[in-house]
């Protein structure tokens, strides 16, 4: 859903809603993880954690996306989603474990 939006609504190469999905994702992942580590049972960090947020982000299709900005020979785009969408999920991550731990 939210990546339909914001695809309609882009002009951009960079397929920037499949972008925002995996970032908002990568920092709900790590907020849970600075806010819930240790704090519920491993079951139940499985399934908030992994699974629904799992479901949510996308690799397969930022993987997929790259491949035809690729195939399309849009380097600029394709170098963006692949090593922009990677750098910024690790510090996005990197700062939800920081908030989630400040809130704990």
């Amino acid at each position: 859903m939210v990546d339909g939006l914001l695809r309609a609504r882009s002009r951009s190469a960079v397929p920037v809603g499949t972008m925002v999905v995996n970032l908002t994702g990568a920092f709900a992942l790590g907020f849970l993880t600075g806010w819930l580590a240790g704090g519920l049972p491993s079951t139940a960090w499985t399934v908030a954690g992994t699974g629904f947020l799992g479901g949510y982000t996308t690799f397969s299709t930022a993987s997929v996306e790259t491949a035809l900005l690729l195939e399309r020979r849009q380097w600029r785009a394709a170098l963006v989603n692949a090593v922009g969408m990677l750098v910024a999920a690790v510090a996005l991550a990197a700062l939800g474990v920081g908030c989630g731990q400040l809130l704990r």
